[in-house]
């Protein structure tokens, strides 16, 4: 596997500042917006310039004289205020580029210091539909976990599920008195949606209801038989309707360890806490105070009521216990909205104080909103159901993939819908940046033109037509090596190089959305060269050369909309 071009830019830059006797940490080069420019660019020069008084440029030159990138690059160049412009040489290039038809991995590394790396997404509630919101935990974690899988990280996926709590006494109650276990729908996650919401409609009428309601609660975590019964079969309802989804987008977990997994821990843990005098007792409750953390410190942590029930808040120190204890985890990153900052804040400051080691880490992101700019929701105002919006998807897929290729067979058009409307759904919610609200538009997302998932399919599955033409032409042997003597050609190679930098980069602030611009720049690049360069009519040698780019156009694309969790067809 080879360096990335950045790599060894950065190590000759290093090499240079200390020769100089300067922080080799300054050797930082990224890709120039404007390759005009060059293709690479630092501003070691300006930061050292800086902190030492001196003129920018000057700093820069006497740089330049020190590196030593003579083999792989023009040379350096000043520009502006004081950058240091690298354009590499086209000769470089094209032994690089062939060089990338032996990789598998398309150039990218894998890390040297691989970490355990636990990350909890998706978390769906048990008795309820998943819905619209649940797709940006769901998608954006798994997109995550795949990257770093292919890294080389040791990944544990726990879809941490809400399968505990007050609702289920509305739940149960509903179960033995309001419903009918003949109906067809008796066994559905809409009729526990039923249930729920008749029950809570009664009780603001009915005392005795509510407390009847509360009993069943009381029991359920007492371990009756017949309520565990119970909430047991709800739990296999829900789960079969979740393995719906996940199967539809192609997502599997580690672990699927639900808030009532950590009951028996609960206790011990909040006594624990207590003899260790990280919580306190306050009104009768048990709380943990921030008094050395001044953003929290008018923000306690309640971890067991009064009446000695406990908290969503102290499942979570279970959870996290646990998984320290199970997994041993460099990092534990949660994929969760916005809105649940404070509470993971909170959850981060016990761990601290609990000698907790991970590197814990909240990835927010925002909401889906409909194009008037709310929250999606059915004109009877709830909430767009998930397992509706992926199969709508799929067959808004289907109608454009039977427009477009009516003679496929029916069973080819149902497979190359699922692949092109699920991964348009995917692709629009991490195209964008994570903490962006989504506008929700199936025209923009199901469009062959523009940064979409079937625009790079579409790409994909012109690059296969090409290779497929040219191994009937009798061709499809032999492949390089690569010969760049168009500007296009150029363009192309250099960003299916940078791929193997793209991908690592994601992880550093958890935004896949770097990875489908850079994917989206690569197709647009690839059809300007497409356009330009004759590819099956060109001269044999050349022919070779351009098939060979081809050919590596399409393995990126496919992996790095892979490391999506997009499949891409043969045909559309």
């Amino acid at each position: 596997m080879q360096e990335t071009l950045q790599t060894l830019l950065q190590q000759r830059l290093g090499d240079a500042l200390f020769k100089l006797h300067l922080d080799r940490s300054l050797a930082i080069v990224t890709p120039v917006a404007d390759a005009r420019f060059g293709d690479y660019q630092a501003n070691a020069a300006m930061v050292i310039a800086k902190q030492e008084r001196k003129n920018p440029r000057l700093v820069a030159t006497e740089l330049i004289e020190k590196i030593d990138v003579a083999d792989l690059s023009a040379p350096p160049e000043v520009a502006g205020a004081g950058f240091i412009n690298f354009r590499l040489t086209t000769s470089f290039l094209e032994e690089r580029v062939t060089l990338l038809l032996q990789d598998p991995r398309c150039g990218v590394p894998v890390v040297e210091k691989p970490q355990t790396i636990v990350i909890d997404f998706s978390s769906p509630n048990v008795a309820k539909p998943m819905h619209v919101g649940h797709i940006k935990s769901t998608v954006l974690g798994d997109a995550l976990a795949r990257i770093a899988r292919f890294l080389g990280h040791h990944v544990v996926t726990d879809n941490h599920l809400g399968d505990w709590g007050t609702q289920f006494g509305k739940v149960i109650y509903g179960w033995k008195h309001l419903r009918n276990p003949a109906d067809p729908e008796a066994s559905t996650v809409h009729e526990l949606v039923r249930l729920y919401r008749e029950v809570t409609e009664r009780e603001q009428h009915d005392p005795a209801m509510k407390t009847a309601v509360r009993e069943e609660l009381v029991k359920l975590q007492q371990g009756d038989a017949e309520n565990i019964a119970i909430w047991k079969e709800v739990v296999a309802i829900s789960w079969k309707e979740f393995e719906q989804v996940y199967g539809l987008l192609d997502i599997s977990f580690d672990e699927c360890l639900g808030e009532s997994s950590y009951n028996e821990a609960l206790a011990p843990l909040v006594k624990k806490l207590e003899q260790e005098g990280i919580a306190e007792e306050s009104q009768g409750a048990l709380v943990i105070f921030f008094k050395d953390h001044p953003a929290l410190a008018e923000k306690p942590f309640l971890i067991r009521k009064a009446d000695g029930g406990f908290l969503y808040a102290t499942t979570d120190i279970a959870t996290l216990e646990y998984r320290e204890q199970r997994w041993h985890p460099d990092q534990v990153w949660y994929v969760c909205g916005m809105p649940q900052q404070l509470h993971f804040e909170q959850l981060f400051a016990v761990a601290k104080k609990m000698g907790i080691q991970a590197g814990l880490r909240h990835i927010i992101f925002g909401s889906i909103l409909g194009e008037d700019r709310k929250m999606m929701k059915t004109r009877s105002g709830d909430n767009v159901e998930l397992i509706a919006l992926l199969e709508e998807a799929v067959d808004r897929a289907f109608k454009l993939v039977s427009e477009k290729n009516p003679s496929f067979s029916e069973e080819e058009k149902k497979r190359i819908a699922q692949t092109v409307g699920l991964g348009a759904l995917k692709y629009a919610d991490l195209m964008q940046h994570r903490t962006t609200d989504t506008i929700f538009s199936w025209e923009k997302m199901l469009s062959f033109q523009g940064n979409t998932a079937p625009y790079l399919q579409n790409a994909y599955v012109r690059i296969q037509s090409i290779l497929r033409k040219d191994k009937e032409g009798g061709g499809g042997s032999v492949l390089g090596p690569i010969k760049l003597q168009e500007d296009v050609e150029r363009t192309l190679a250099l960003q299916l190089l940078q791929f193997a930098e793209i991908v690592p980069a994601v992880l550093v602030d958890a935004r896949p959305n770097i990875l489908c611009l850079a994917l989206y720049e690569l197709a647009n690049s690839f059809h300007r060269f497409y356009e330009h360069c004759p590819i099956l009519k060109a001269e044999a040698s050349i022919k070779q050369s351009r098939l060979a780019l081809v050919e590596l156009t399409a393995r990126v694309l496919r992996l790095g909309l892979e490391l999506l969790g997009i499949q891409v067809p043969e045909r559309m």
